[in-house]
């Protein structure tokens, strides 16, 4: 019997499909009603609340496994390119990556890179826009933004920036809001979601021996008025620039690995579970 080392990798789809289809994919209505109640309710203050909440990580304790496990049947309401439940697209992630030869510890990255779904089992959907049953998800997935400063067009939906409270406030309504110009990404608020959630996570994970690169690249890849639209240029330092390169890297195989076949997710499980115990090992704290 082939060994899981020896499998091929699953080859991602090409760069010339449809992806990011915001205008009449077969998923526009919900997708576009989700990006409207996200530009809406994430404010500052609604951020930083959230990084209080999230950071007692008092919702229980599990590995990495388990917490795919427990991720079951989540289907990202922002996603118009497919309603496929997203534990599929992590083994696409990674095996995409590991088929264009990336190093062990970005194909673990992306097995990983959309774990902090598991809000969709501690939030609540309507009050904090994390639900995993059907309901509201604009606190948990989608694109996201910095929060204290103007939104940029290079968002998708720009028509809805003006719904958010913050844009009504002096302090915040300007190019710079509350930062200073290259200040660095580090030093600003995204919108809250599963990125910052899971980048919490780990952080405060002592086992864990990702490098900086896989940190930035959990945090930042649904950043995509940054990393794809150039906006924020006035906020980067250079460290920003080098993790910019790391991230697109990074994000077309997020990106353009979703399609219809099926990862064999047993048969690819002892590969990613020695990733597992080399990188993150042991239960963590959600």
């Amino acid at each position: 019997m082939t060994s899981v080392e020896t499998l091929t990798p699953q080859q991602p789809a090409t760069v010339g499909d449809d992806f990011r289809n915001y205008v009449d994919s077969k998923r526009q209505d919900g997708v576009k009603h989700h990006y409207q109640m996200m530009r809406q309710h994430q404010t500052l203050e609604y951020v930083l609340k959230m990084k209080e909440k999230y950071s007692q990580f008092s919702n229980g304790e599990m590995t990495i496994l388990e917490a795919m496990d427990a991720l079951g049947d989540f289907v990202d309401a922002s996603d118009p390119d497919t309603a496929e439940p997203n534990v599929f697209h992590l083994y696409q992630t990674a095996e995409g990556l590991r088929a264009a030869g990336e190093p062990d510890w970005m194909q673990l990255t992306g097995l990983v890179h959309d774990l902090g779904k598991l809000l969709s089992k501690f939030g609540s959907g309507n009050i904090e826009g994390q639900d995993g049953n059907g309901g509201e998800q604009w606190g948990l997935t989608g694109d996201t933004f910095i929060v204290g400063c103007k939104l940029p067009n290079g968002a998708v939906f720009p028509e809805f920036n003006s719904l958010n409270p913050d844009m009504q406030n002096p302090a915040y309504n300007t190019e710079n809001g509350i930062y200073t110009p290259h200040c660095g990404l580090n030093n600003t608020h995204c919108a809250f979601g599963h990125d910052e959630y899971l980048y919490m996570v780990l952080k405060n994970h002592k086992s864990c021996s990702l490098p900086q690169s896989a940190f930035d690249i959990i945090r930042y890849h649904s950043l995509y008025p940054w990393h794809h639209a150039g906006e924020y240029k006035h906020l980067m330092n250079e460290d920003d620039v080098k993790m910019m390169e790391v991230v697109q890297r990074f994000q077309k195989h997020d990106l353009y690995t979703k399609h219809g076949e099926k990862p064999n997710v047993e048969e690819l499980k002892s590969y990613y579970s020695a990733l597992i115990d080399k990188y993150i090992p042991g239960k963590l704290k959600w």
